[in-house]
């Protein structure tokens, strides 16, 4: 399913990051179901919410939405959030921790996470466990702590964003996974058969900083997500302060190859050696500004982020964002984390 988003708030002064915000333990948390995955798996994660708020003595109110209602109940819990000084969780996959990321950020209050997702990057990194029990217990003991999101023109993501070939892997990735279910090799069988056959190449002129290029790639990746990155075997080289995640986020341009070309690259990447390929380029950034090169009278551009795909008017504007979102952590999980991160960096 596509959404048409629209330009141009990417060009606006960043806000100042606000101080943590602080948590009423008597006020209800506000869980956002997505119920797009049926009434047994929502009766599952009601049963898993509702132990946890019982063993807890806690509070919670389960706002249970279909796909297309996301992002209206997102923003309307994340205000109540903001008045009654609770968080917002989101359960389920990527579009939904996305949806919900995004009201809450923009309210600046906290967002907690139960994640049912695939591979669930944006919680393993952060300490959270992908057990969605365990994920919701933690919840009743967490924190508020500041975590780097990015925004493609207007929109916040927490992983990745991305134009060019990936937005199509990633809607043949759904046409497998209702054929075949929902599995990691779903997912790479489902990559495969995209970039086999994938032939439109991308004419990009990139902005970044003083500089500028055009050049020629099946897709722009762009990570906020060292995880992920490091699963692939992509890190760019270490150019600037911090690192994907911490400061920084990472670009890689697959430029256009042969079919034989394309299964070793595959290969690379399936063995977290993508990074050594020839045809893959990678670097670090801040800010990058993307002017695709369209058909006369076309002003906008399939693009894909946390894995939802819209279509948004070009120039494609890449920032690290200055205000974080609120993240309920476990501060000991969080650090724990952190160390893993910087041993690895």
């Amino acid at each position: 399913m596509q959404a048409t988003v629209s330009p141009q708030a990417a060009h606006r002064a960043l806000p100042a990051a606000m101080p943590a915000p602080v948590l009423n333990t008597e006020s209800a948390l506000l869980f956002v179901i997505n119920a797009s995955s049926g009434a047994l798996d929502i009766d599952a994660k009601r049963a898993v919410i509702e132990s946890a708020l019982a063993a807890g003595g806690r509070q919670g109110e389960l706002l249970v939405c279909r796909p297309a209602e996301l992002s209206r109940v997102a923003s309307q819990a994340a205000a109540k959030a903001v008045a009654n000084h609770t968080a917002v969780i989101a359960v389920g996959g990527d579009g939904s921790l996305n949806a919900v990321a995004q009201a809450t950020h923009a309210a600046g209050c906290p967002m907690g996470v139960i994640p049912y997702g695939t591979f669930n990057y944006f919680a393993r990194t952060h300490g959270i466990p992908t057990d969605p029990a365990a994920a919701a217990q933690l919840l009743l003991r967490a924190q508020p702590l500041p975590v780097q999101v990015a925004a493609i023109n207007e929109r916040v993501f927490l992983v990745n964003a991305s134009l060019g070939v990936y937005p199509e892997l990633l809607q043949d990735r759904e046409t497998y996974k209702a054929r075949f279910g929902r599995s990691r090799w779903v997912a790479f069988v489902a990559a495969c058969a995209t970039l086999l056959r994938a032939q439109r190449k991308l004419r990009l002129h990139i902005e970044l900083g003083d500089t500028a290029r055009d050049v020629q790639t099946l897709t722009l990746f762009v990570g906020n997500n060292r995880l992920q990155l490091q699963q692939f075997g992509a890190n760019p080289e270490d150019t600037m302060a911090g690192t994907p995640g911490h400061g920084s986020m990472a670009a890689l341009m697959l430029r256009p190859i042969g079919t034989l070309s394309m299964i070793g690259l595959m290969l690379r990447g399936a063995m977290g050696r993508l990074g050594e390929a020839a045809g893959v380029e990678s670097f670090e950034f801040q800010h990058m500004v993307v002017r695709p090169r369209l058909l006369p009278g076309r002003h906008e551009v399939v693009v894909a982020f946390d894995g939802e795909v819209a279509r948004m008017r070009a120039p494609i504007d890449f920032r690290v964002l200055e205000k974080p979102l609120y993240l309920l952590q476990d501060p000991l999980a969080a650090a724990t984390a952190e160390t893993a991160r910087a041993s690895t960096a």
